[in-house]
């Protein structure tokens, strides 16, 4: 893993199921359905006419009023789960000073879309005569690096500021490179945030016409249905997700309160296609290896899998296969559940609120559910805890985020002793 143990000291979710991780992880385990129609816009000549929105948000609970006016929507989600992250890890200049040189905290943040929603909505105002300028604001709102800026400007942090833009995978891409700034010696702490608000016409038109997503609008709530056999695409999500990540020797100096360690990452890719996984899920197979080797444990020392699992045809069958490749007999002895049929897919921020998901399931010994499996594909035969949460004891867990392209990531965390 490096020359450093890796422990995350704070967590920041904002999801379609509950906003704050004790919500969030709320809505997990009491099996809540964040998808439903669409309310931000109209929706109805769409090919899919429903999301999974961020329901209640309001932005002046985490920031100003100025902030929020300079903000895109994705950077507001990111910017209030980081907040609560920092509160959570002690490490939130707004409570108090801070005894770390601002210049050791690092930001790295993950979008898949950045302010695609922006962009599409600016031109469209253009095109359609309805406005005759763009705001001062515009490029700053939509670029995805801002999100990082918003944050050090508001916290005072100096570090390195990173922004990945890696598919579905950013958020956990995030993480991994967290770790590698604090292995390379770059930062102590590193604020780690996944950000998404990409619902709109343009990105739906363009999802749809590539297939991807699910287009079963007389029952939203139950359309994202990972490893069953009726699962037709996937549901776009939308939120932010905020680790905070340092050393164990800086932890425990400054006597933090750790929720778990992270003991392998791996990042890899298919180079196969831009869409389409491997058919015999060779990058998720190597990345998977691959964490488990960085964390020196064996496939039979894991409990439970967070997959990517996003109730496409075609990605669901892969992963499930390549978990029995990697993992063998093992496979069959393994919780695997997908969150998404709770939340829909989160994309950029899939991979760090579904890390976190790992952290209170290792915390609380309970693992979150996967939503609208009821009739499970007969090649997608693993234990994949249907409908209900269910009790047990988790050591390790690893966390699967895999995207458009190719990429590929995983995350290994363990109970912290």
């Amino acid at each position: 893993m490096g020359k450093n143990r890796i422990v995350i000291t704070g967590m920041g979710a904002v999801t379609p199921v509950g906003i704050g991780v004790a919500n969030y992880w709320d809505g997990l385990i009491s099996s809540k359905r964040g998808v439903g129609k669409i309310t931000r816009f109209d929706a109805s000549n769409l090919p899919v006419q429903f999301a999974g929105e961020v329901k209640d948000f309001d932005p002046e609970a985490f920031m100003t009023k100025k902030q929020a006016k300079e903000m895109d929507l994705f950077m507001q989600f990111g910017y209030a789960a980081a907040n609560e992250a920092l509160t959570d890890a002690g490490l939130n200049p707004d409570e108090g000073e801070l005894d770390i040189n601002p210049e050791r905290i690092g930001i790295v943040v993950g979008t898949a879309f950045a302010g695609v929603a922006g962009i599409s909505e600016a031109q469209d105002s253009l095109s359609t005569g309805a406005a005759k300028r763009v705001s001062p604001r515009f490029v700053t709102k939509i670029i995805g690096n801002i999100t990082a800026a918003q944050v050090a400007i508001a916290k005072g942090f100096k570090g390195p500021s990173l922004t990945v833009t890696t598919a579905c995978s950013s958020g956990a891409d995030a993480i991994s490179t967290g770790i590698m700034l604090i292995n390379s010696g770059e930062a102590d702490v590193v604020c780690c945030i996944g950000a998404e608000a990409a619902t709109c016409p343009l990105t739906i038109q363009g999802l749809s016409s590539a297939h991807a997503l699910s287009t079963n609008n007389d029952s939203p709530e139950t359309a994202s249905r990972p490893f069953d056999v009726s699962r037709d695409g996937f549901v776009m999500g939308e939120g932010g997700g905020s680790v905070i990540i340092e050393s164990l020797e800086h932890a425990a100096k400054r006597n933090a309160n750790i929720h778990a360690e992270i003991i392998g990452f791996a990042n890899s890719t298919d180079g196969y296609h831009v869409t389409s996984p491997h058919p015999d899920g060779i990058g998720a197979i190597f990345c998977m290896k691959k964490s488990l080797e960085r964390a020196g444990i064996a496939p039979s020392e894991v409990d439970y899998i967070n997959t990517h699992g996003t109730s496409t045809p075609k990605g669901d069958t892969i992963e499930v296969n390549a978990i029995k490749t990697l993992f063998g007999e093992h496979a069959y002895k393994l919780a695997v559940t997908s969150t998404k049929g709770s939340t829909g897919h989160l994309m950029g921020a899939g991979g760090i609120t579904e890390t976190i998901a790992c952290v209170m399931a290792v915390k609380e010994g309970i693992i979150p559910p996967t939503l609208n499996l009821d009739n499970p594909d007969p090649q997608c035969d693993l234990d994949f805890v249907p409908n209900v949460a269910r009790k047990a004891d988790i050591k390790v867990a690893m966390s699967n985020a895999f995207g458009f392209g190719g990429q590929n990531s995983s995350i290994l965390v363990k109970k912290f002793e």
